[in-house]
This record gives C-alpha cells, structure tokens and sequence, in this order.
C-alpha cells in the first residue's frame, strides 16, 4: 500500500506529536475492536475466535522483524517478558545498562540479586567484558530518541560471551529491526505497532530458549495448550514464554501489524525521519536521525499545549514524536508555536 493511500485510515486531530507515548490506530484496527466488543457484549462470539488474531498477531510480528513465529513469545508488557531471563541469570551475575533505560528494561535485573551497573549510552559497548553475563537496553532509547550503536553492543557481547537484551518498543514499526541478532527482544505493541494496551511480543533465540526458566507458565504456554493437570508439558517453542493473551488487544494488533506490513518499515522510516528532521531544522538543530527527537526549549511543553500540539517531557526536555499520521501541518504548527 502506498502512504498516501494509507494515511487516510487514521482520523488524528491536528497536532499529535506524541507516539512514544502512545500509537492512534487505524480504522481497521478499531473497526475490529468494535466487532469483538459487540461480540463479546452479545455472547455472540466464540472466544475461540479472538484467540485466534493471537496466533496472527505472532506471525504478523514475526515477518516485521525477521524471525520465525516459532520463536516469538506474546504477552502483555515487556517488563513480564523480560523477568523470567532475569531471574534465570545466576546470583551475582554482571549486567550492564544505560543509565537512562527505560524501568521497564531495568527493573526486571534490580529486583534479582544480580550486580547491575549504568552507563551512559555511549559506554556500553565499551563496558562489555568477559565478565559480563548479560547486557540489556533499547534499540531507540525512550527519553531521547537516540538510536543505539547496535553494531558494536553487539560485537562486544558476542565477544564476551554475554546474553544480549535489547527492548524495541521504541524502534519495531518505524525502525528496521532484525530481531535474530539478538538472544531476547521484547516489544509493546501500544506506541508504533498502534495495537491496544496489553499485547506485547518477545522474540527468544532457540540457542538460549533453555536457559530461560518459564516462571509465569500457564495453560497457554502448555503444548496445544495444557488444560488440565499434570504433568507438566509446556511448549517447545518460545510458546512456552506465552501467557494467557488478552484477546481484544490482540484483535486489534493484527490490522495495525498487517498494515505495517504492507506499506513497508523503510518508508515509514523516511517518512517519519523527515518529518523529525524538518521540526529540527526549524529549530535551528542538526538532524537526529530518529522517529524520535529530544530539545531543551524553555516553556515548550507549555508553548505546545496553548497550541493544540500535543508531545511530552521526559528528563526535563520535550519530546516529540513522528509517525504515519503525523503530517508537515502539525510539525509547522509545533514550530510556529515553538519560535
């Protein structure tokens, strides 16, 4: 599908700048929410039904980073994704992080007793060493907008031998992301895949999948499903990660994926760069390279907001954010508000 095609599937008021906080979805994903509401409010749908855009949804994710469906977990948020593969490291195991993760990718290590030490961004790669048992962080970093050397973090942990974590969130669905070159990669569904609250993926290389203890395993992680009793006997594929879905979360991933899908994540990722690009330069900044982009402007948020523009403020800097629907028009008007 071409972009200019698609943009007329979202109905944004003007001025939303502000999808790392949280994606709009299109008309297809909540015309199918709407169907399923209806269903359910009727007991007019076989949950059998809505269970099934999860096996989609899986599939749908899968082809947008380059994996097999197999080896993607869902679930709901990516803190619960990542807690089992940190609390299958050792006591006292060395992770590295940087110091602006977000919690959801810092948390999950704080809370085992493990030695977790921050570093800036930049440093990370440099602080991998043969000591190092896992280092975890974002491909595009949430406060910042700023896109990790991948490259290197990579090449360093490969190196040492340590478990590589990266979190997506911020990346998968503007972003070009090959999720094999990671061993775990979580990702919300909720900002760029434009899904409900409450779908998230997990991708989990089959070199690491048994060394991952499935901590939160239920019927849905159980081989065609587990029912009833024992014994245990859990999928072999990172199925055995899954929990239970939230079924009209997941209805409404599948058009958003699928839409994605179609229209292709380079020219998304032009689209929305340019657009990042075009705010900078307005502001006299140099290009950022990101869907995402990070300005230290006295009364901004405040300047927006009398505007009708509406974007974030995270570490003490605005925030502001370009996706599909966003347009020229509303990167003008967050100008003229700015300057």
């Amino acid at each position: 599908m071409e972009l200019c095609e698609a943009v007329h599937l979202w109905q944004a008021e003007p001025g939303w700048l502000n999808t790392a906080s949280y994606g709009l979805p299109p008309r297809p994903t909540v015309d199918a929410v709407r169907t399923a509401l209806l269903e359910w409010q009727r007991g007019a749908g076989p949950w059998a039904d809505w269970d099934a855009s999860t096996g989609r949804a899986r599939g749908a994710f899968a082809r947008l980073v380059g994996a097999e469906p197999a080896d993607v977990a869902v679930g709901a948020a990516v803190s619960q994704l990542l807690a089992p593969v940190a609390a299958s490291l050792p006591a006292g195991a060395n992770v590295v992080v940087p110091d602006i993760e977000f919690t959801s990718n810092l948390f999950p290590w704080l809370v085992q007793d493990l030695n977790v030490r921050t570093v800036p961004p930049h440093r990370l790669a440099d602080a991998i060493d043969g000591r190092t048992a896992a280092v975890a962080f974002s491909v595009v970093q949430s406060a910042t907008g700023e896109v990790a050397p991948v490259d290197d973090i990579v090449r360093a942990a490969r190196a040492g031998g340590a478990l590589v974590v990266a979190d997506a969130t911020q990346a998968v669905g503007w972003l070009p992301v090959d999720a094999t070159r990671f061993d775990v990669m979580a990702c919300a569904a909720y900002k760029w895949l434009m899904a409900p609250r409450g779908a998230a993926f997990c991708y989990v290389s089959p070199a690491v999948r048994d060394l991952i203890r499935p901590s939160a395993a239920g019927w849905y992680a159980g081989e065609e499903h587990a029912y009833y009793g024992p014994p245990l006997r859990l999928a072999t594929s990172a199925r055995r990660f899954d929990i239970s879905p939230a079924w009209f979360s997941y209805v409404g991933a599948v058009p958003s994926l699928e839409l994605l899908t179609d229209i292709g994540i380079e020219r998304i990722r032009d689209h929305n760069v340019a657009l990042a690009d075009r705010f900078m330069a307005g502001l006299g900044l140099p290009a950022a390279g990101s869907a995402i982009v990070s300005v230290d402007r006295p009364d901004a948020a405040e300047r927006l907001e009398s505007a009708g523009i509406r974007a974030a403020v995270r570490d003490g800097r605005l925030r502001a954010s370009f996706h599909l629907y966003t347009t020229e028009a509303d990167v003008d008007a967050a100008l003229n508000a700015l300057t």
